[in-house]
C-alpha cells in the first residue's frame, strides 16, 4: 500500500533556517494577498454601496408605495362620497357634473361637455395611461330603465366624434337585459345603480370597476392621428 506523504523535521541548521525562509516568504505573500484584497474593495465600495443597498430600498418602496396607496384611497374617498339617494334627487344636469367630478377623484382629467349636440357624450375624460373615456349619462326616476338605443347612439359616435378609447353609459337606474347583453358584447360599458353605489358611494375606481384596458393594449377604438 502507497504511503501518504508526510512533513518531517528539519535536519540540521541548514535545512532549518531554509524552512524559515519559506515560511517567512508565505507569510509575506499572505499578507500582500490580504492587502490587495481589501485595497480591492475599498476602492469598490462607491459602486458596490448601490447594490448593496438596492434589496433594502426595493423592500422600503414597496412598503411605502403600499401606504400611499392606502392614504390616497382613502383621501379619495373622503373627498368625495355620493349616495343613491343623493344622485335620485339630482337633475339631468347636475348628475353630469357629478360624473365628471368622479372621474377626476379617479385621476382623470374630466370636463361636462353635455348639451344640445353632444353627439352621445356628456362627461368626456383623459387619462395619461388608460387614453380617453366618453361618458353617457342617463338620469331616471327612481326605478326607470335604459335601453339598447342608447348604446347603439354611444357605440356611433365614442371613436368617429370623440376619438374615445372607452364608452360608458351611466344611470342612477337600470339597464334592459338587452342593453347590458348588446353592450357586453360590443364594448360598450355601462354602470347601473348597483355599481353606481360601488363607484360613488364604496369609492371604487371607475377603471377598476370596469376593468378598462390601457391604451398600450388594443383599444376598441383607433384614436385618430
Amino acid at each position: 500500500m502507497k504511503r501518504g506523504w508526510r512533513l518531517r523535521r528539519p535536519r540540521g541548521p541548514l535545512e532549518a533556517a531554509s524552512a524559515a525562509v519559506v515560511a517567512l516568504a508565505v507569510s509575506v505573500m499572505a499578507v500582500r494577498t490580504v492587502t490587495v484584497s481589501v485595497g480591492t474593495l475599498v476602492d469598490a465600495w462607491p459602486a458596490l454601496l448601490p447594490l448593496a443597498s438596492l434589496g433594502g430600498v426595493a423592500a422600503v418602496w414597496r412598503a411605502t408605495r403600499a401606504v400611499v396607496k392606502r392614504r390616497r384611497n382613502g383621501a379619495r374617498l373622503a373627498d368625495l362620497r355620493i349616495t343613491l339617494a343623493e344622485f335620485d334627487a339630482m337633475d339631468d344636469r347636475r348628475f353630469e357634473y357629478v360624473l365628471a367630478d368622479l372621474l377626476v377623484r379617479d385621476g382623470w382629467t374630466a370636463r361636462r361637455v353635455g348639451g344640445s349636440g353632444d353627439q352621445a357624450a356628456d362627461v368626456i375624460g383623459d387619462h395619461t395611461v388608460l387614453g380617453r373615456i366618453v361618458v353617457q349619462a342617463k338620469h331616471t326616476r327612481v326605478g326607470g330603465k335604459v335601453g339598447s338605443a342608447v348604446m347603439y347612439g354611444v357605440k356611433g359616435t365614442a371613436g368617429p366624434a370623440h376619438r374615445a378609447d372607452h364608452a360608458v353609459v351611466v344611470t342612477n337606474g337600470f339597464l334592459t337585459r338587452d342593453a347590458m347583453t348588446w353592450g357586453n358584447r360590443h364594448t360598450v360599458h355601462w354602470v347601473d345603480r348597483e355599481r353606481l353605489q360601488r363607484w360613488a358611494e364604496s369609492g371604487a375606481a371607475l377603471h377598476e370597476l370596469l376593468k378598462l384596458p390601457t391604451r398600450s393594449r388594443r383599444s376598441w377604438f383607433k384614436r385618430a392621428a
